[in-house]
């Protein structure tokens, strides 16, 4: 959990900015989270040539 937040930390501005961002950042431990009614979706890209 520190060290996430710490490593994030150290990536963002060292202005009022960048104590704005952190404040808002939300790190879980565990695979549990109350995030689990965003369902995301597959998009297949089959059907796109590669270049």
């Amino acid at each position: 959990d520190e060290a996430i937040r710490g490593s994030v930390r150290g990536m963002l501005p060292k202005g009022p900015l960048g104590r704005q961002m952190i404040k808002k950042l939300k790190v879980y431990t565990g695979a549990e989270h109350p995030h689990g009614a965003q369902n995301p979706t597959i998009i297949k890209f089959d059907h796109a040539k590669a270049r």
